[in-house]
């Protein structure tokens, strides 16, 4: 992922269908479906009474929590609590030691070597160990699941012994770290836990937490794991409780209801800058936000007609009408704060240029009858959508916007049922996880259905040129070709803004939105 939007990086569905309504899923084995241990619950235990249970709003639930399979940002906020990779990014996005401690290539680059620490243990108590990250790697690859396009370099996985993994290599792979711990959805998970169906809503992980109770519609609890390799949390537990409405997660926080929230309504950021009792965390992201229209549509098969609506649409007007501010605006993928940013401002907002291409193409915009598809579980998707529809219909394109859930949004975009979308990604570190699942003709995540042989054959090259100056260049050639053929039509990169209770302290805002309270305190 790199998780799509809906997270790119994407977002909440439907659990409650599939584990029984509004009942709580039982994840202790012992029968009793709606009381999460004492610790969790708060109600005299130890861990409890040293650290107290940290409430979190969230924007929507989980679709469910198999790392391997999921998309969704709402279950990737909960699983970065819950599972370990090999190795993991730090606040400025460089890879740290995680489940493995240290590791090694061979001089000719095909051969990466790791070593595990010792002593780490599941959250059932059994020893974790390397075939348990050869069992993880082999069902990605395997059974082809959604980070599987991370794996296209690895020729195997094997176990050297309990606490040593080697991974081979078709050729060298610079962007192997960035893939193996970019985000959740490389998780090292167990081999028990998948074969019995538990871990969609019952995950056995190695994390600082571990989940203790679900109630689908409601929230997901985690209690603090006191044998996490990394020290016991200070807190006894985290609660994530889904509220969808920003408003009134903000006022659940400003209560003191919740103690954190990432669902702050846009254009409220800038009152809360300093307000009492209230931390206002915000960072610049390495997400984007795209449109994308479908070429196997006609008329959208032409560059020049793509083209046409990336220079009718305002990208300022659309970013401040939805982000109030908190974004910049960009017309590539890859954000300005990046080593890897390329500079690009081709469209600029041009009717004019655009009403001049479609006569060009021998297109009459009369003749387009196009649908926006959008999420209703973002609503910024909703307004830019309307903003979009009013600015095509100013160069004679009538749209009507589609708006669906996330869970039929992925379907109708999954069997190309859409004319143009808009969504976003996030998880990108590496310049290949912004560019070559969504624009490589065989890219896991190329639903518009761009094929230019010239970008396939820099994407290939970039997954494997090891200087740093010349594989800028190559994606510096990437980022312009795709932004020229519109292969997607880049709006912005929005910051990063969560807020939290003064009392709580230790939490560190991530650019790659990783939520991670291991570290925190409650007062």
């Amino acid at each position: 992922m790199t998780t799509r939007l809906a997270a790119g990086l994407t977002l909440a569905l439907t659990l409650a269908a599939c584990s029984g309504g509004g009942d709580a899923v039982d994840v202790n084995g012992d029968g009793n479906d709606n009381e999460a241990p004492s610790e969790a619950a708060g109600d005299g235990g130890e861990q409890a009474a040293s650290g107290g249970t940290l409430a979190a709003a969230i924007a929507g639930e989980p679709d469910q929590l198999d790392p391997h399979v999921t998309t969704a940002y709402f279950s990737f906020q909960v699983l970065e609590n819950v599972y370990d990779t090999l190795i993991e990014p730090d606040v400025n996005l460089e890879m740290q030691p995680a489940l493995a401690e240290s590791w090694e290539t061979s001089e000719d680059q095909l051969t990466w070597t790791f070593h595990l620490r010792e002593g780490v243990t599941w959250h059932d108590g059994s020893d974790f160990t390397a075939d348990d990250v050869v069992y993880s790697y082999n069902r990605i690859m395997d059974e082809e699941l959604s980070p599987s396009w991370r794996f296209s370099s690895v020729e195997s996985v094997t176990a050297v012994d309990d606490q040593t993994v080697e991974i081979v290599v078709s050729g060298p792979s610079p962007n192997l770290l960035a893939n193996l711990g970019g985000y959740k959805g490389v998780a090292i998970v167990q081999q028990d836990n998948v074969e019995s169906g538990d871990v969609t809503t019952a995950p056995i992980g190695t994390g600082p937490f571990s989940l203790t109770n679900y109630t689908p519609g409601s929230s997901i609890t985690l209690e603090a794991n006191p044998d996490y390799y990394g020290g016991a949390p200070e807190v006894s537990g985290v609660e994530f409780r889904f509220i969808s409405e920003p408003t009134t997660a903000l006022a659940s926080l400003q209560s003191g209801d919740v103690d954190w929230t990432d669902n702050v309504p846009p254009q409220q950021v800038a009152s809360l800058d300093g307000e009492d009792g209230l931390e206002l965390g915000q960072v610049g992201s390495n997400d984007y936000w795209y449109l994308a229209l479908n070429q196997e549509h006609e008329p959208f098969d032409q560059v020049e007609v793509r083209q046409a609506i990336a220079y009718a649409i305002d990208r300022d007007g659309i970013t401040e009408a939805t982000m109030f501010g908190n974004a910049t605006v960009n017309q590539t993928a890859i954000p300005e704060s990046s080593s890897w940013y390329t500079p690009y401002d081709t469209y600029s907002y041009d009717p004019d240029q655009a009403t001049s291409l479609l006569e060009g193409a021998g297109v009459d915009p009369a003749n387009i009858e196009m649908e926006i598809m959008v999420s209703t579980d973002y609503p910024e998707t909703v307004q830019a959508a309307q903003i979009i529809s009013s600015q095509l219909s100013d160069i004679g394109i009538n749209s009507e916007i589609k708006s669906l859930d996330f869970g039929a949004w992925l379907d109708e975009q999954g069997q190309g049922n859409y004319d143009m979308l808009m969504m976003g990604w996030l998880g990108n570190i590496d310049p290949d996880d912004f560019y070559y699942s969504q624009h490589h003709s065989e890219g896991a995540n190329n639903y518009q259905g761009y094929a230019n042989p010239e970008v396939d054959e820099l994407l290939e090259q970039g997954r494997t040129e090891t200087d740093e100056a010349a594989r800028k260049q190559i994606y510096d050639q990437v980022a312009t070709t795709v932004a020229d053929d519109a292969s997607y039509i880049y709006l912005y990169n929005p910051d990063v803004v969560q807020a939290w209770s003064s009392d709580v302290q230790g939490y560190e805002v991530m650019p790659n939105r990783a939520i991670r309270f291991r570290d925190v305190t409650l007062n």
